[in-house]
């Protein structure tokens, strides 16, 4: 029996958070995303300083939750619907404005009020949801991974309504993002979902108030038509923007403790497991192989077998998944124990749905595009779907 095993970043189904459509700073980094952790990380506090306050102010600025600034007094924005998040106050008062002045924070510390920060989002291109599901049909995986997906609901909608109930099972465990970008899987009749692991609550060993995942990496075990086991570690691992802690060194930390559940399932007597999904940084080399913040998984003695390794796996005219696809640019991975790297036959990376950078005017020269794809906003995903198949 040929299975065939795909993982796809498909950027949120139906709903987008606005902030991720931001071009990022010099560095890299997300201003808004940036500023929303500002602000719940120090509304979070016992009691504000002026400093706190004007903290959140600024972030809230940012925001455009508040417009002024530059000598005119800061307000709420009398069009919400501009801003990239919403300030909500369930109980208590944080923020007041009187009628002939700024907005303030009243609110002394976090026990004066109960609420937060939310991000807002705007609806996903009715063309670049339809592409989505063009990508997964065309490529038919019998399991699939997919990362950035809003929520279980919109992903068994996504199934009946875009791939026709192509999925027997669907599947989504909310992770530790706030903004509705968790990893599920889809398996297809006869592949059964046994039981699912969450590690959501997993502490970061450099902050052990913090969760370790920015996400999950829940461990789903699979029962094959024959009654064989598989294992997958789905993972989304810390995007290189820098909100909070050194994304670079979070996703070190990450990345070990993913190589510590392999070693345990191993250790339990699982052959067949694969790690996939979207681990967020590239290679820096070629020959040998260098991968920073990813070598508990890809470096030297790492008994995991990345597939894009095997002779059997085409990478088509470039090695990356994510944007223009350069070198840096592959970013999602399936890595296989021996035994299922062994069994198999074929695998490659699917960009029909992919139109490059998203500043790019014209669309690709590399690869061929869906035709009905003519502008950045109509494409599937800012990344490719990366597929291999197995002989099991």
């Amino acid at each position: 029996m040929t299975v065939r095993l795909a993982t796809f970043n498909v950027e949120n189904l139906f709903a987008r958070t606005k902030a991720f459509d931001v071009s990022p700073a010099p560095d890299g980094s997300n201003p808004l995303l940036a500023a929303f952790s500002e602000f719940n990380s120090v509304a979070g506090k016992d009691v504000y300083s002026d400093a706190d306050k004007q903290a959140m102010l600024t972030a809230l600025t940012t925001l455009k939750v508040l417009v002024g600034g530059d000598g005119v007094p800061l307000v709420l924005n009398p069009n919400p619907t501009n801003a990239f998040a919403l300030l909500r106050e369930n109980r208590g008062d944080f923020l007041k404005q009187p009628h002939d002045g700024p907005a303030r924070i009243v609110a002394s510390g976090r026990a004066d009020w109960i609420g937060w920060v939310d991000l807002i989002t705007a609806p996903v291109d009715e063309t670049a949801t339809r592409m989505t599901a063009k990508v997964i049909n065309k490529l038919a995986p019998h399991i699939l991974c997919v990362v950035e997906a809003e929520d279980r609901p919109s992903l068994a909608r996504f199934n009946t309504d875009l791939l026709h109930r192509r999925y027997a099972h669907v599947m989504l465990v909310d992770g530790n993002d706030p903004r509705g970008i968790d990893v599920g899987l889809l398996t297809r009749s006869g592949i059964e979902i046994a039981s699912v692991r969450s590690h959501v609550d997993d502490p970061d060993p450099a902050s052990p108030a913090d969760p370790l995942f920015s996400r999950d990496c829940p461990v789903y075990h699979l029962r094959l038509p024959d009654g064989r086991q598989l294992h997958l570690l789905l993972n989304h691992l810390k995007s290189q923007m820098r909100t909070g802690r050194d994304p670079d060194e979070l996703r070190g930390r990450q990345s070990a403790r993913v190589r510590q559940i392999y070693d345990q399932l191993r250790a339990e007597g699982a052959e067949f497991i694969a790690v996939l999904g979207d681990f967020n940084k590239g290679p820096t080399a070629d020959d040998p192989p260098q991968h920073p913040t990813l070598e508990p998984l890809l470096g030297p003695g790492t008994p995991l077998t990345d597939a894009a390794s095997l002779p059997v796996f085409d990478s088509g005219p470039r090695p990356g998944t994510f944007q223009s696809c350069g070198r840096a640019e592959r970013i999602d991975y399936i890595l296989l124990s021996p035994e299922l790297a062994e069994l198999t036959t074929a695998g490659g990376i699917f960009r029909r749905g992919l139109w490059g950078r998203p500043s790019n005017v014209h669309p690709p020269q590399a690869w061929e595009i869906f035709p009905e794809i003519t502008h950045a906003r109509q494409a599937a995903s800012d990344h490719a779907a990366v597929w291999i198949d197995l002989d099991l």
